[in-house]
């Protein structure tokens, strides 16, 4: 089976590895004439585990291409992927000018059937707008070809995402044609030869479940980093807490984690989109606004703290920041909290010194020369006033503590993540300060 993907992002790139990995065969497309230089030399523009072997593995097997131009790769195609970018716009909504894009190029060159599969994710209603346009550029060739359109959101977790697109908790489809729910079933065929589920659906349908999805991952979180917030003022600690309430079935035990509030390209965009979409339809949706509202004030909580800490007087002194990516296993920056923290401790006269494992150059991209980068994570501390912990990647899990406090000035630490054990931290000589563990600067 011949797929084609439109768009070598993230969720493009993965999905078209993915499926090249099980037998398809696969062309990816993107515009950047650099990076499908690249690609086809097996150099992929992201970090994610296992993505970059797999890509060199099914280019040199033939079954994954790269090209710059999507009307050139059509002919015997079936089934079309959109995977494009759908950034916000300034009032929040998505913007869906590549979708509609891909489509027009689809409806511009097809000469027999094809299947138009929206895998970006966009808001209600987009099908159908992929539908008009596919239309509009086949009329205007006065040509009749049939196509069917359809809804296939991905369900990634960026540093797990060629796990979660191998062994899927579910796969959902949204059609409103026999045939291409059939064409889909045959596409996805492996997966469900090995127990995992497919889901069809109509395509607004599809298409909701995905935002319902990562706004109610959003949801749990700035749940618990509001009541983390709460514990630590009547002096409770939210890690029992946690406990507490992951042990019930109803509730579980993932993304309950309090911290310093979420990021990524999904979660952030999602959230203002659905926002938006509810306001386009009359109605508000109050809960998602006050998920909003508390993720952008926890991006500042650790700040905050130090700012307590050091009554207000930061200017001069130096602040130490491990982890910079939103979470471990991606350099992905986009919407990070560690953006909000360094951002605000320059404002207030500090000096930076950081150092992720993998997301240095995106940082270099994005900050500039406006902090110190260091090669590994004891250059970051040396002589700091302070220590950030943002992101919990495994190196900063169990650091030489000892090594720790002789090379920092001050023996202070502000965890993001609830890495360390506060009664540990206090008996090694650390005025300590995590998120909702009851201990306040």
């Amino acid at each position: 089976m011949k797929i084609v993907i439109a768009g070598t992002g993230y969720v493009g790139l993965v999905t078209g590895a993915c499926f090249s990995e099980i037998g398809v065969d696969v062309t990816c497309v993107d515009i950047d004439v650099k990076k499908i230089e690249n690609l086809k030399k097996g150099i992929i523009p992201i970090y994610e585990p296992g993505l970059e072997k797999m890509v060199q593995r099914n280019i040199a097997k033939d079954r994954l291409h790269f090209h710059t131009k999507l009307s050139e790769c059509l002919d015997g195609v079936q089934v079309v992927f959109g995977a494009v970018g759908t950034p916000p716009d300034e009032d929040g909504s998505a913007d869906l000018q590549y979708v509609l894009e891909v489509a027009r190029e689809v409806g511009n060159h097809i000469t027999d059937y094809a299947l138009m599969v929206t895998k970006s994710t966009v808001p209600v209603g987009t099908a159908e707008k992929v539908r008009v346009a596919m239309q509009q550029a086949l009329d205007k060739r006065g040509v009749n070809i049939e196509f069917d359109v359809a809804s296939n959101p991905e369900f990634l977790k960026e540093g797990a995402a060629v796990d979660d697109f191998l062994k899927p908790d579910r796969i959902v489809v949204g059609t409103d044609t026999d045939r291409a729910r059939k064409l889909m079933e045959k596409l996805y065929k492996p997966f469900t030869m090995n127990g995992h589920p497919v889901i069809f659906m109509d395509i607004v349908s599809a298409e909701m479940t995905k935002y319902a999805a990562n706004a109610m991952l959003a949801t749990k979180i700035s749940f618990m980093n509001d009541m983390a917030n709460l514990s630590e003022i009547v002096g409770a600690d939210i890690n029992m807490i946690r406990k507490g309430i992951g042990s019930d079935r109803r509730i579980g035990k993932y993304f309950i984690y309090p911290g310093t509030g979420y990021g990524g390209s999904c979660f952030p965009k999602d959230v203002k989109a659905l926002i938006k979409t509810s306001r386009e339809f009359g109605y508000n949706m109050s809960v998602l606004e006050a998920v909003e509202h508390v993720n952008e004030l926890q991006k500042s909580v650790l700040f905050n703290k130090a700012k307590t800490y050091f009554k207000n007087d930061l200017k001069g002194k130096t602040f130490a920041v491990w982890g910079l990516s939103f979470k471990p296993q991606t350099d992905d920056m986009r919407e990070a909290p560690s953006l909000v923290i360094i951002e605000n401790l320059l404002n207030a006269g500090a000096k930076v010194k950081a150092y992720d494992p993998v997301a240095m150059h995106e940082s270099k991209r994005i900050i500039g020369n406006k902090i110190e980068y260091c090669g590994e994570q004891y250059e970051t501390i040396k002589d700091a006033d302070a220590l950030f912990l943002v992101t919990e990647w495994p190196e900063f899990k169990l650091p030489d503590f000892k090594k720790v406090k002789e090379l920092m000035k001050r023996h202070v630490i502000f965890d993001g993540r609830n890495v360390y054990d506060a009664n540990e931290m206090s008996h090694l000589g650390f005025d300590y300060f995590g998120i909702g563990t009851g201990l306040r600067p």
